[in-house]
């Protein structure tokens, strides 16, 4: 997006000749395996709305987003070749829902405005002179003029798809600060062994809240669809939740509602309504009406009501303790999964020395900065992808507008 932004920027006789230099094979190599290979593309919230999804740093991203909104990448898309579609959420993908339509329709632009592209290129540094950019020497060895360089390396999530955190050390070594990396938008990892008791379980319209015990009010609260695992839980709920918790808080701890569209009375009578219909049974055999048959022994294991109870024998307390636990399963997260199962990093660039006005850096003159590299993360739901096309099209055209006021021409 910066580079098709750069190269189709007004400039008269002399356009800017603009190459984009990629250490893989080929272009988007980590488009390919977002929102499962269908690649949700953008969050069709308004700006405003949009905003509130960013987790760090959202006013920074204001001018960015409003320059680009989710409805401009949307019909960019469109007019691009990739047919698209709304789902659920505001969520955007494509309408074939192959991610691989995004990289045609991105690479076939910046082929139309010009882009020049230079697969197994990779950029070992970036050459300055006297606080301006000038060039970037290769890990080839080779040395690259340039007027403008635009980084957007990405940060270490999925790092096999190429993404092992150079940008952050071309950054660094210019003199830029970072705040410290760790993987967002990424599973638990929870102290309870009955998680992996439920391996495999997925559960739907289930609420998880999670909170510090310094806290009055949830860090993080809503409803959705999770995962149990062998190491603890994941799915979209948990992904979401996640952005919201930092390494440094330790343990924290998570209730999860198996029936949040259930009062706690409305649940107790289903109870009694359960108990009485199935008054003879043993106390293990009277709830399967009630989950899932993987969670029926957990739940009656963590209950503390001896399993061969019959149903009419448990009394007022012990069923709304049960109840209780019904609407607030207890579990502890220790920590989370690594870069590897990360959808995003938190954690990047400082935005404090990049102008949000234009994505350059406030320390290195014809140097910009856009996506994953910068401090900014969001929700899951097409909000970071649409972070990346904003600051890349601010940071495309600020830089050929730059140059066309220099008088000089290559990015």
């Amino acid at each position: 997006m910066a580079a098709f932004s750069a190269a189709s920027f007004p400039s008269g006789d002399a356009a800017p000749i603009v190459t984009v230099y990629e250490k893989n094979e080929k272009a988007g190599k980590k488009i390919y395996i977002t929102g499962k290979g269908r690649c949700n593309f953008t969050n069709m919230r308004p700006p405003q709305e949009f905003l509130q999804g960013v987790v760090t740093n959202p006013r920074f991203l204001y001018s960015a987003v409003y320059a680009f909104p989710p409805e401009d990448t949307f019909a960019f898309f469109e007019e691009s070749g990739c047919p698209s579609k709304v789902e659920r959420g505001q969520r955007a993908f494509p309408r074939s829902d192959h991610a691989s339509d995004v990289i045609r329709a991105l690479t076939g632009r910046c082929e139309e405005a010009g882009v020049r592209f230079r697969f197994r290129a990779g950029v070992q540094r970036i050459l300055t002179e006297q606080g301006r950019v000038t060039g970037l020497l290769l890990t080839s060895g080779e040395r690259v003029p340039a007027d403008a360089v635009i980084l957007t390396t990405g940060g270490r999530s999925y790092p096999a798809t190429g993404s092992t955190g150079d940008g952050y050390r071309m950054a660094e070594e210019l003199g830029h600060r970072l705040i410290p990396c760790e993987p967002s938008l990424v599973p638990f990892v929870i102290r309870e062994e009955f998680c992996g008791r439920l391996q495999g379980l997925s559960l739907k319209n289930v609420r998880l809240s999670m909170r510090v015990p310094e806290r009055k009010k949830p860090l993080f609260e809503e409803q959705g669809e999770m995962l149990f695992t062998h190491f603890g839980i994941s799915g979209p709920l948990v992904l979401s939740a996640s952005a919201h918790y930092h390494r440094e808080m330790g343990e924290v701890n998570l209730s999860l509602d198996l029936k949040p569209a259930l009062t706690a009375e409305q649940l107790d009578a289903r109870l009694i309504r359960e108990f009485e219909e199935n008054r003879g049974k043993a106390f293990k055999n009277a709830v399967d009406a009630l989950f899932p048959a993987k969670l029926v022994p957990v739940m009656t294991e963590l209950s503390g009501i001896p399993p061969m109870t019959r149903a009419c024998d448990i009394g007022r307390e012990q069923r709304q303790a049960f109840a209780a636990l019904i609407k607030a399963v207890p579990m502890t997260v220790t920590g989370t999964r690594g870069y590897e199962e990360a959808v995003v990093t938190r954690g990047g660039a400082d935005v404090r020395e990049i102008d949000p006005h234009t994505m350059e850096s406030r320390i290195i003159r014809g140097l910009y900065l856009a996506g994953e590299i910068l401090d900014t993360d969001a929700l899951t739901g097409g909000y970071n992808l649409q972070i990346a096309w904003s600051t890349g099209r601010l940071a495309g055209v600020s830089a050929a507008e730059a140059l066309q006021e220099d008088d000089t021409e290559q990015i």
